[in-house]
């Protein structure tokens, strides 16, 4: 019943609590200031000491936490959905310890019923083709993120990108290891962290013809937003590979941005672009590194190499002398 209460100073507590309640306004006296008995559940009117209301419920949590690790350490919820497994890590499973809630053993009865349990829960859990399809996808995409050390939000985008190709039935027809190939090389250009089709054909064993079908597959059925290669992409990870200085990449860096705004970088292979780059940033620096060391790293020809360095040095006006 809403009226007239005493004030409780132990149950006072700050106006912008869990309850809101600076939102209050008295209807008595037209006060704003509040405080709330959360013993009792009431906002009461601090001025003339009308309940303005009862039974509330606080939609915060119960605990005091002092510190973020306290707070993460009492929420009774799980993490994010998990694409990058077939379930999405929201099924559990059955045990295997055979022991009851109390900790006792069970009778062979007992454990002869949880064992066929087991198995039809693993049954159910893969029952049709499409989440076979995906049980065997999600393993293929873990082991191959794990070769080429992909991070996880990268391997997440991933499974998000196989999944709507096999929501519209684009697998049909493709190998399974294909089509998790292509949506991890697409989610790469999406984080811009591109990963060159060569190494990722080298780490899955399958021809480069393949992967280039499927990825053109996805691209035109599933309308992804990728955005164009920028060869500064790649300086860092091929510098890091060839132990260049941090002075070469910069100064490679520097070069490919003159590139670009001679429309040098139009048409030509990112790869290519960067490799020259880091070439002549190499001589430049004097950390040099040979055409086939760079050539090796970034997966390109020598010729390649060669062609983009000429390229370079006479259109930015570059003397390597």
């Amino acid at each position: 019943m809403i009226g007239l209460a005493s004030r409780h100073p132990k149950t006072r507590t700050h106006r912008e609590s869990g309850l809101g309640a600076a939102r209050y306004v008295c209807s008595a006296c037209s006060s704003t200031d509040v405080y709330i008995d959360s013993a009792r559940g009431e906002v009461i009117c601090a001025n003339c000491g009308l309940v303005l209301s009862d039974h509330s419920i606080d939609m915060g949590p119960e605990w005091r936490a002092f510190t973020a690790d306290e707070q993460n350490a009492r929420q009774r919820v799980g993490g994010p959905n998990d694409w990058s497994k077939f379930d999405q890590g929201l099924t559990t499973i059955i045990g295997r310890q055979n022991v009851d809630a109390s900790g006792r053993k069970l009778s062979s009865t007992r454990r002869a019923q949880i064992h066929r349990l087991r198995k039809w829960q693993i049954r159910t859990k893969v029952h049709s083709s499409d989440k076979r399809n995906l049980a065997v996808a999600m393993t293929e995409l873990h082991r191959i993120s794990s070769q080429l050390s992909i991070p996880y939000s990268i391997r997440e985008t991933s499974a998000v990108i196989y999944r709507k190709a096999l929501r519209k039935r684009l697998t049909r027809g493709r190998t399974i290891l294909g089509m998790v190939a292509a949506s991890l090389y697409l989610a790469c250009r999406v984080h811009q962290v591109p990963r060159p089709l060569e190494e990722i054909v080298e780490q899955i064993h399958i021809t480069r013809k393949e992967l280039s079908l499927c990825v053109r597959l996805i691209l035109r059925y599933l309308n992804l937003k990728i955005p164009h290669s920028n060869p500064i992409e790649f300086v860092h990870r091929f510098g890091t590979e060839l132990n260049l200085p941090g002075e070469a990449k910069k100064k490679a860096i520097d070069i490919l941005k003159k590139a670009r705004e001679q429309r040098l970088t139009i048409g030509k292979d990112p790869k290519g672009m960067a490799a020259a780059a880091i070439y002549v940033a190499s001589i430049l620096t004097g950390s040099r590194r040979t055409q086939l060391e760079i050539a090796r790293t970034a997966r390109v020809t020598e010729v390649t190499v060669r062609n983009r360095y000429k390229e370079m040095v006479e259109r930015l006006g570059i003397s390597t002398m």
